[in-house]
Parts: structure tokens; C-alpha cells; sequence
């Protein structure tokens, strides 16, 4: 199985970029996706694409990504692979390391993931 991350990644530019925890909150915080973790995951995903964008970097330029995940289950990998593949080429994801945690700051929120970037 694919899993949407590299085990490492060589970076090189002048500017790092370090993205706090981004959550299924969208403008509103509302909370995006309910109970699914792959639909949370997703609205993550574009949190930190709006979040990196806002740099004046794309998602390409993320070497790494640390992710939270509410009560962890290897079941839950897939969900979070597939939203990872929609957002990163194949070609050169960035690093990941995947945590389970037992709760998030807020009680509905699935998923958190945190990034790193380095811009040219």
C-alpha cells in the first residue's frame, strides 16, 4: 500500500516555513468532515495548502509533516494515505511522521497535522 509520505527528503533553499497544526476547521471554524477521518483529513490538507500559499510556497515545497491522530487505529491508515496522495505527487511526498493521541483541543476534531517547508 501506498502511504502518501517518504521516509526521507533532502532539502536545500533559504527560507523555512513552520506551519502550526492545522485542523478540519474551515473559515468559519466550523468543523469540516464530522466523524470521517478521511473528509477531516482532507479539509487539514487544505489548511496547510492556504497556509503554505500564504508564504508565496506550494505544497511541493513541504518537506515534512507531523500528523495527530484521535485514538489511532491501523484501520485509520488508509484514510489518511489516500487524502495524503490527493494532495502530494508521488514522486517526492514529503516526510511523515504519523502520532496517536487520545484527544485534540477540540472534542470533534479527528486529525492535526503540522509542516515544515523550505522555500527557495
Amino acid at each position: 500500500m501506498q502511504h502518501g509520505f517518504s521516509q526521507v527528503v533532502v532539502a536545500s533553499g533559504r527560507k523555512m516555513v513552520f506551519i502550526s497544526g492545522q485542523t478540519a476547521w474551515d473559515i468559519r471554524k466550523k468543523t469540516v468532515g464530522g466523524d470521517s477521518l478521511l473528509e477531516q483529513a482532507r479539509q487539514a490538507l487544505r489548511n496547510v495548502q492556504a497556509a503554505i500559499e500564504a508564504t508565496g510556497g506550494t505544497l511541493k515545497d513541504i518537506v515534512s509533516l507531523r500528523i495527530y491522530i484521535v485514538n489511532y487505529q491501523p484501520e485509520n491508515a488508509e484514510a489518511v494515505s489516500i487524502a495524503l496522495q490527493e494532495f502530494f505527487s508521488s514522486e517526492n511526498p514529503p516526510a511523515s511522521t504519523w502520532i496517536g493521541v487520545s484527544a485534540l483541543a477540540v472534542p470533534e476534531f479527528l486529525i492535526e497535522i503540522e509542516a515544515i517547508a523550505v522555500l527557495d
